[in-house]
């Protein structure tokens, strides 16, 4: 059987480096969508499963991420600056006479042979977790479960849900790219001005908060906006993603270290809530929350339903992600769907 191919072991900085990437979803779409494969392969998530979720091929997803373990961060980018490092290296060798030619592909080739990097020298920090290697672990065990790569061990989870925090979600013009009519010497002449966003230097209408979770396993997406964001509104949402499921079926919940997600000395509701109710609570390793496999959700969500929009009231706002999360899950396979994301990526 071949080898699985799989991103080699990140540390935090680079997890966080990858998530911000994946979040903020500016630039590049290809560095964005080349970012999005390895930080899913970073999650565990399989070839097969990777290329299914950014809707495209296998031998794709194989190609970036072995292209990641060799060059590293410099291979998200179209045009990366490690090709110009080849060209003057190849330069240099035939001058000095080394050798008397040498493609740029084939010193390539040399050099990861060689275990030879083009990389920058950057300050990093990890995470200062004692129980890093114990989270991470059980992460990707119940990864694993859930991509049915092991088969369950006594008292493991049946459904695995990623969940976390969107937001704070304001009032406010989002940027985005829209059709319009061509300014500049193509103008039509009796064409009035361009219509402007409006400038939000105030927002007094407050902000609101949606609670998502993941199911890996149906590949659907739950969220409810709240108003506020605190251990008993996490705790309202974790009731309902219980009630999806029967009470016999033990489910887990993958989430960061936030505050009122975590059981504390003054406040055990967390903790008595999951072991009465059937449910596994595995956290990410502090600073690691690029393990939670919703992240890439979240950049969906704000690419196709808050990018260029401006809306009036957070009720409409609210309505407008509550549609997307309702269209996303019926068409989270259609071809419709992949038409769309092949032409938003290529655009």
């Amino acid at each position: 059987m071949a080898e699985r191919v799989q991103v080699r072991e990140i540390d935090d900085d680079e997890g966080r480096r990858l998530l911000r990437i994946v979040r903020r979803g500016t630039g590049s779409v290809v560095t964005w969508r080349r970012a999005q494969m390895v930080l899913l392969s970073a999650q565990h998530m399989p070839v097969a499963k990777i290329a299914e979720v950014t809707f495209t091929s296998a031998d794709r997803v194989r190609d970036v991420i072995h292209n990641f373990n060799a060059d590293g961060f410099d291979s998200l980018y179209p045009k990366y600056k490690g090709g110009w490092s080849l060209a003057k290296l190849a330069d240099f060798l035939v001058a000095e006479g080394v050798v008397d030619d040498i493609s740029h592909e084939g010193l390539r080739v040399l050099l990861r042979e060689e275990g030879v990097s083009f990389q920058r020298v950057k300050t990093w920090k990890t995470s200062h977790d004692p129980d890093y290697a114990a989270k991470k672990a059980r992460v990707e065990h119940l990864y694993a479960i859930a991509d049915g790569e092991v088969i369950p061990e006594q008292g493991d989870p049946e459904v695995i849900f990623c969940m976390d925090e969107f937001g704070p979600l304001n009032l406010q013009p989002h940027p985005g790219r829209q059709w319009a009519e061509r300014g500049g010497t193509g103008k039509d002449p009796d064409r009035g001005p361009r219509p402007r966003r409006r400038a939000t230097y105030t927002r007094p209408h407050g902000i609101r908060h949606l609670f998502a979770a993941y199911d890996l396993a149906k590949d659907q997406l739950y969220g409810h906006v709240k108003k506020t964001n605190n251990r008993s509104k996490f705790l309202e949402f974790c009731r309902y993603l219980r009630l999806l499921h029967p009470m016999d079926v033990r489910i887990a919940i993958i989430c960061d270290n936030y505050s009122p997600h975590l059981t504390t000395k003054r406040c055990q509701r967390v903790g008595t809530w999951a072991a009465a109710n059937n449910v596994e609570i595995a956290y990410t390793p502090t600073n690691s929350s690029w393990l939670n496999r919703i992240e890439a959700q979240f950049t969906a969500l704000r690419y196709f339903a808050l990018d260029g929009t401006d809306h009036p009231s957070h009720k409409a706002q609210g309505s407008m992600i509550r549609r997307y999360i309702i269209w996303r899950n019926k068409h989270a396979a259609d071809e419709r769907l992949r038409e769309v994301v092949t032409r938003a990526n290529i655009a």
